[in-house]
């Protein structure tokens, strides 16, 4: 453990080095310029200061004062050295951090007596931050570890939902992908992104409650087949309702969310604006473009363009202009995520009516 002694007193700082040497397990350092001592415990770590309270340039309350703004030296022991007996002197040496006071001239047994007692202490106070930094590391650790575990179990649930809509599973990853590049572009935190970015793949896990013939049903659904695959939604937030954890908090609002639209149009529940939850609006674009670009038993695929051009068409009554603006600023990283060599985002057109039309279908996908 590395002792500092500072005293302007080449015989002083000798008497001192002296009548400490006896302690095992110590190494000394003797410094008659306090700058310099504050100069080396820039790059040493001091686990006893004594120091001299009167010095010229800088007393000892103020080398006190300058190690204790130190956070590594912020708890270590000081002694004040003093043959001062005014009380200010002590109030300020107590006030700047002082941990004991021993008067001058020093009594050899009882400054090696002190120094024994707070270098245990110091050791033990090592020990406790050490134990805290090991369960810290601990905590940090496990907390990862369940983390990487929900997230897996998130993305094989997700794949599950996938071969059973009967595709080939890329749609989550690339929803999530989606979601996160226009979640970034809007301003979103790396934390928030992240979170969307997981929570996205789960958007349709209520249509685990849908018949099978229903899924894979090629033409258009008929009004009532309509009413029930909608019914994915609620079963969504069923099974994602009451979480405890903040994921799947997310991943319910995205479920039961995702098929809202901007100007109060979609369902379950109508809502308008801003009342879409945020994520939800994020994930609404990604499913919708990643759906009509992709064939489905019910339509071909789309070419970017056309899906582009639909999405930026439904800014303010599908969907939100916020998110459609996000997403037409990342155009172009869009385009490298679907396997297309990017290109400048296309001249917005009205789709026509016939395409208008298949859209509905899309969406339900």
């Amino acid at each position: 453990m590395n002792v500092a002694i500072i005293d302007d007193s080449r015989s002083v700082v000798a008497a001192l080095i002296h009548s400490l040497n006896a302690i095992d397990s110590i190494f000394l350092h003797g410094f008659l310029d306090p700058a310099d001592a504050l100069l080396a415990a820039k790059d040493m770590q001091f686990d006893l200061v004594l120091v001299d309270y009167t010095m010229p340039r800088i007393n000892g309350a103020e080398v006190i004062g300058a190690l204790r703004a130190d956070p590594r030296h912020a708890s270590v022991p000081i002694i004040m050295l003093t043959s001062e007996t005014d009380n200010d002197v002590k109030i300020k040496a107590i006030s700047a951090g002082a941990t004991e006071f021993v008067a001058k001239p020093v009594d050899p047994i009882e400054l090696r007596a002190r120094a024994i007692n707070l270098l245990a202490l110091r050791r033990a106070q090592m020990q406790l931050e050490s134990r805290a930094s090991d369960l810290e590391a601990a905590v940090k650790a496990a907390t990862a570890e369940i983390a990487a575990r929900e997230e897996e179990i998130i993305w094989r649930l997700a794949r599950a939902i996938e071969f059973k809509d009967g595709h080939t599973g890329n749609h989550v990853t690339r929803v999530a992908d989606i979601s996160r590049i226009i979640a970034l572009e809007m301003g979103l935190t790396a934390q928030q992104a992240h979170m969307i970015y997981l929570a996205a793949p789960l958007h349709d896990v209520g249509k685990i409650g849908i018949s099978d013939a229903l899924l894979g049903k090629p033409g258009r659904l008929s009004a009532e087949e309509y009413a029930q695959m909608q019914q994915h939604v609620e079963f969504g937030v069923q099974i994602l309702g009451d979480a405890s954890t903040e994921l799947l908090k997310v991943a319910c609002a995205i479920a039961g969310g995702h098929h809202e639209k901007w100007d109060g149009s979609g369902y379950p529940n109508g809502l308008v604006g801003d009342s879409i939850p945020q994520e939800a609006r994020v994930v609404a674009i990604a499913d919708v473009f990643e759906a009509l670009c992709s064939e489905r038993p019910y339509k071909k695929a789309w070419s970017l363009e056309a899906a582009y051009n639909e999405i930026v068409a439904c800014s303010g009554t599908h969907f939100d202009p916020e998110c459609v603006a996000a997403f037409s600023r990342q155009w172009r990283q869009i385009c490298r995520l679907m396997g297309s060599e990017p290109a400048a985002a296309p001249a917005s057109t009205p789709p026509s009516d016939s395409v208008q039309n298949r859209v509905p279908e899309a969406v339900a996908s």
